[in-house]
């Protein structure tokens, strides 16, 4: 992808649609807008294929996932091609993503989050509003659950853009791109 290369467990994560997601990472990149001096947070991260795609365009890149082994492969990945500037940590995304942690790892200028067909715990949201992030870039392999999860954000962020992607061709399921931008009211 984009000349990266990419090691795959059985236990991790990655699009099963190599070439929509080219196409889906390069919505995520267009939408996050990074320009190099932003911390990226990218959250259910997996092999950490956007955190390494995306690497190249921040200065430091935060991933997190529940799964050891998709923290391994991710730190593998990020050496197979010589990255130097993310970062991946191992756990339950309400109990790593809090204060502490963002107080030990910076601040996100921009977060990316592609949760599982579940969608985000309501705790995870809340705690995304109080990070400060200029930017979420919320990609879902579930409309339904984003929606939901959309409905705790716009406390604090407004949907700028949104953008599905046909990741599955000749079946109802999409993946969905939205970008939200943080909003100067807290009265949405």
């Amino acid at each position: 992808m984009e000349g990266l290369e990419f090691r795959i467990g059985p236990k991790s994560f990655y699009q099963t649609n190599p070439r929509q997601a080219l196409t889906l990472y390069a919505i995520a990149k267009e939408y996050a807008a990074l320009k190099g001096d932003e911390i990226l947070y990218d959250l259910y991260t997996g092999t950490g294929t956007i955190a390494n795609f995306l690497s190249s365009r921040s200065k430091k890149v935060i991933g997190i996932d529940y799964i050891p082994e998709a923290i391994a492969d991710a730190g593998q990945n990020s050496a197979l091609n010589g990255i130097q500037n993310t970062f991946f940590f191992a756990g339950d995304m309400q109990k790593i993503l809090n204060t502490d942690f963002v107080r030990e790892n910076g601040s996100p200028d921009v977060v990316i989050t592609d949760p599982p067909r579940s969608g985000m715990d309501p705790s995870v949201c809340m705690r995304l509003n109080e990070t400060g992030a200029k930017k979420i870039v919320y990609i879902s392999c579930n409309p339904a659950t984003q929606a939901r999860d959309l409905l705790i954000l716009k406390e604090k962020y407004s949907v700028e853009k949104v953008q599905p992607v046909d990741m599955f061709p000749q079946t109802s399921h999409v993946e969905n791109v939205a970008l939200l931008a943080l909003t100067t009211s807290t009265n949405n």
